[in-house]
């Protein structure tokens, strides 16, 4: 059925009902209205059409992300010697520079420990003195001994010689021109010069030892160094001990997680508190979709989520070679017949370059949105 009414022309002077002038005029502004719909509609459109491609152009060279944080260095820190605090010097979230002191161990034990090994030390240097000592005169003792032994070696032969000769003088003459007292007196001679030269050439073979005496006072200088060098090891080891009683900032940054009270007792290596360092750095958790024209260097702008009036810019710094996932204690397993792809997400280091002040970082762990211009100046 037709929605339009048909108007005849009706002749000049007559009238049209009321009722028929209406329905033409209700038709005429549909008319209308459907057509204001339309361009209304397309009008819509066009704007549509125009935000998008106006927002394609803009955010054709960006990358951005909301799975960001702050982040930063944290140092743990742990005493290397067990004892009791006598002595806290630090309070939570305080600004300590680089040697400042943080608290104090008990020192008496180690202090005693030191004493002890300084006093071992110059025990052992005292004994190495005297070998040494033994061992210059050993040099000097034996081969004289060793000389002494040749001469009265030589000495006794001389006297075996004379002694034999009386002998065989005595034994050689006739009966009456000596008596057998005096042939007697010569054998005794001959015999007692014998046993001399024998106990010369024994002397002579234990002076002969000269290189082994003085070996043997050298090895006793070289055990005696050995121990001088222990025991001064002892005493590095003690002063060494002594000096970690007292606990210094190894950086500069700001006390945090301090879990230390004075008086608490402390074990070697137990974690106490943390300094967090200046330097704050912002990762970003890319899609591995958006990494294809990232490169280090390229213009960042960040935002902070607990700071909205904070703008910060920086550039990146490199890109993690490994997704999240690859890293993680049990990195998934996809070597089944039910695969899912998902999109990974590689980790950004970027380096904040302006806006936020040195002498208030921004605490670690904060949620950023960081937005990389693909088209900023790359640097390799």
């Amino acid at each position: 059925m037709n929605d339009h009414t048909t108007t005849t022309e009706l002749p000049p002077g007559s009238t049209v009902h009321p009722l028929v002038r209406g329905e033409q005029l209700s038709s005429r502004q549909r008319s209308r209205r459907a057509s204001y719909a339309k361009w209304v509609l397309l009008l819509i459109v066009l704007v549509a059409a125009a935000g998008a491609a106006t927002y394609w152009y803009l955010t054709r060279d960006l990358a951005t992300t909301d799975d960001a944080y702050t982040d930063g260095r944290a140092i743990a820190l742990a005493p290397q010697v067990a004892g009791t605090v006598v002595a806290l010097h630090v309070a939570d979230n305080q600004r300590v520079k680089a040697g400042d002191l943080l608290f104090e161990i008990d020192p008496r034990a180690y202090v005693a420990a030191r004493d002890q090994a300084q006093g071992s030390l110059q025990v052992a240097e005292a004994q190495l003195a005297n070998a040494r000592i033994n061992l210059e005169w050993a040099k000097q003792e034996y081969p004289a001994k060793l000389a002494a032994a040749q001469a009265a070696l030589a000495g006794a032969r001389a006297v075996h010689l004379k002694a034999d000769a009386d002998a065989r003088r005595q034994r050689g003459l006739p009966k009456q021109a000596t008596t057998q007292q005096e042939i007697d007196t010569a054998t005794a001679a001959l015999s007692s010069a014998v046993a001399q030269v024998d106990q010369a050439q024994a002397a002579l073979r234990q002076a002969e030892l000269v290189p082994q005496y003085i070996g043997q006072a050298e090895a006793q200088v070289r055990q005696l160094e050995a121990q001088v060098a222990l025991a001064r090891a002892q005493l590095d080891q003690a002063t060494l001990n002594l000096s970690w009683t007292r606990v210094t900032a190894p950086q500069d940054g700001w006390i945090t997680k301090r879990n230390i009270e004075q008086g608490n007792y402390l074990q070697a290596g137990q974690s106490v508190l943390s300094i967090v360092t200046p330097e704050i750095w912002i990762t970003a958790n890319f899609k591995e979709s958006q990494l294809d024209r990232m490169r280090p260097g390229q213009k960042v702008d960040i935002g902070i989520d607990a700071f909205p009036g904070l703008k910060l810019t920086g550039h990146v710094d490199s890109i993690q070679l490994g997704s999240g996932s690859r890293f993680t204690a049990f990195p998934p397993e996809n070597a089944t017949g039910n695969y899912v792809k998902i999109v990974q997400r590689i980790p950004v280091k970027i380096l904040i370059d302006a806006g936020m002040d040195p002498d208030v970082p921004l605490p670690l762990g904060l949620s950023a949105v960081p937005t990389v211009h693909f088209a900023g100046a790359v640097s390799r």
